[in-house]
């Protein structure tokens, strides 16, 4: 069969990979050694069965063998605004649809793009992938609010496993929402439910009606108020916060330190409406280092957030309460690589380590199954 310039072979690469010499991996494929070679070299095209032999022996899926160049894909938009053409791009599939993320900012600037979009139809964008699909496949994407998450991906990729994790920013309650509509593999989140004293069950069970789900413990985090350095307004309970002339900072609905801040404000007597008159109350931060940084430029005297969030901008932080934050998996992303490296990849060492320098976090139980949900 003659070789055909369209198609890209990747053979070799993946051949090394798995340190496999030519011999060897002819052996486990049942083909001959000149095979591999005219097959790596693209002197020949590999009969349907060949290829597929050659997956199997490799462990790998034969789109990744063997590619056609310049495909584009059709994703969808994960964005507030649509891209501009030619927007670089992170890409992970969730179900038979993939997912497209913006790369920009400064963050952006350092990342490396999966693919470029060549042209948006409402919010459906054509994209050229600048990596191989079946690489991208085993990419699990994670939504939720604490950049911790974005910490596993080099520690996962670390293990060997040939897999990777995105982590999309998102309140709580927000990135449990996206998992139900299929916009991500799992949601990292921190929901407390003040009229059951239970965290984040309560919500899985309202948001993933009827779908079998499993809820993993990543770690437990200190959750309190973040104020200026030296705590120049004396502010020690989260009552305090009524004080006349204190602005507070505050972060979306959805967000589980908003629920927990309201939670405290309830306890201390306040009302719904004595909250909204509260200054700052309705001004809300996108994540919890805007919220930090707001404290940190005088915007605003206190507001909910984590430990690591104010040692990260060098504020005082008050402690009022542990809380679990918990990895949500849907029952049909459970053997999905990403996740599996996520979770090997949080019950290591060095991530503990790196958890203990951000400061406020208890990953004891990481990895394990805490509840399943039906």
């Amino acid at each position: 069969m003659a070789p055909s310039a369209a198609l890209q072979v990747h053979l070799q690469q993946y051949r090394e990979r798995a340190h496999l010499s030519r011999v060897e991996l002819a052996q486990r494929a049942g083909l001959s050694r000149q095979a591999i070679h005219a097959i790596e070299t693209g002197a020949t095209i590999p009969s349907t069965l060949a290829a597929l032999q050659l997956a199997r022996a490799l462990g790998v899926a034969v789109e990744q063998l063997f590619t056609l160049p310049n495909s584009t894909l059709q994703a969808r938009w994960l964005g507030e605004t649509p891209p501009e053409p030619s927007a670089r791009v992170q890409l992970a599939q969730v179900g038979e649809q993939w997912l497209a993320i913006a790369l920009h900012g400064e963050t952006g600037l350092r990342l490396p793009a999966d693919g470029v979009t060549v042209s948006v139809q409402g919010e459906r964008v054509q994209v050229t992938p600048l990596q191989e699909p079946g690489d991208l496949r085993r990419t699990a994407l994670i939504v939720g609010c604490d950049p911790s998450l974005a910490l596993l991906g080099p520690h996962a990729a670390r293990l060997g496993v040939g897999a990777r994790t995105l982590w999309r920013d998102l309140p709580s309650l927000d990135a449990l929402r996206a998992l139900a509509r299929g916009e991500a593999h799992a949601a990292g989140i921190h929901l407390w439910d003040p009229s059951t004293s239970e965290s984040n069950r309560p919500f899985v069970k309202r948001e993933l009606t009827g779908r079998p789900t499993h809820l993993f413990t990543l770690w437990e985090w200190e959750q309190g108020l973040l104020v200026a350095r030296g705590n120049p307004k004396r502010i020690t309970t989260p009552a305090d916060l009524a004080r006349p002339g204190l602005i507070l900072a505050n972060r979306q609905v959805g967000a589980g330190s908003r629920i927990l801040l309201d939670a405290w404000l309830e306890a201390a007597g306040l009302t719904p409406a004595d909250r909204a008159a509260l200054r700052g109350y309705d001004v809300c931060s996108s994540s919890h280092l805007a919220l930090a940084r707001s404290v940190a430029r005088g915007e605003a005297d206190a507001g909910p957030g984590p430990r690591a969030a104010a040692n990260a901008l060098g504020l005082d932080f008050i402690p009022v309460q542990r809380e679990r934050f918990d990895l949500v998996v849907p029952d049909e992303h459970l053997p999905h690589p990403g996740i599996r490296a996520l979770l090997a990849a949080v019950t290591q060492p060095a991530f503990h380590a790196e958890l203990a320098a951000l400061g406020g976090y208890n990953p004891v139980r990481a990895g394990e199954v805490w509840r399943t949900t039906a």
